[in-house]
């Protein structure tokens, strides 16, 4: 019996097989570093990881984005979106104007106090990001990146064989 620390469970190696070893591993090392970056832009900017983000988007198109594509890129509902921006708004990191081509549509972007903040954070970020990687060679970091890239081509052709799957029992 061996202590796995992916599951937190005490249990046979031939419990799992490699797979879902490997699943709980990366899914392992996402959380620590996810719960890591959350507390220390907390600590340090007094800012969620959500508005990070999304202040990321922004800094990415100088000329402001819709709500509705912000919400897109950031892959959460347009409610979530409105919240940050309410919250953004009323500090004077972002402003709101209305679409000049659709009254209907709003456009947010940085103000120029916000992107000199998020720009800030952003190269404290940049550093944490480095100093959780810092024990793997550039080979390492080189290795991983080419696996991961794999990993992901395998799981989007999975994906779409189940969609596949999913329209052929549709139409049967």
């Amino acid at each position: 019996m061996t202590f796995d620390s992916e599951t937190k469970a005490v249990e046979k190696p031939e419990d799992h097989g490699d797979e879902l070893r490997l699943w709980l591993r990366l899914l392992t090392c996402t959380t620590l570093i996810e719960g890591e970056v959350r507390s220390r832009l907390r600590e340090r900017f007094d800012v969620t990881l959500p508005r990070f983000d999304l202040m990321a988007q922004l800094d990415k198109a100088p000329d402001g984005m819709t709500l509705s594509d912000v919400s897109k890129r950031m892959m959460v509902s347009n409610g979530n979106v409105t919240g940050l921006v309410e919250r953004l708004v009323e500090s004077g990191h972002i402003d709101r104007r209305t679409s000049d081509s659709d009254r209907r549509v709003q456009v947010i972007r940085l103000t120029k106090l916000g992107r000199v903040v998020f720009r800030k954070m952003a190269a404290e970020h940049e550093t944490w990001i480095a100093s959780f990687f810092a024990d793997l060679t550039e080979k390492d970091v080189r290795d991983l990146m080419r696996l991961l890239a794999k990993a992901k081509v395998s799981t989007t052709r999975a994906a779409q064989e189940r969609l596949a799957r999913g329209k052929a029992a549709l139409l049967a």
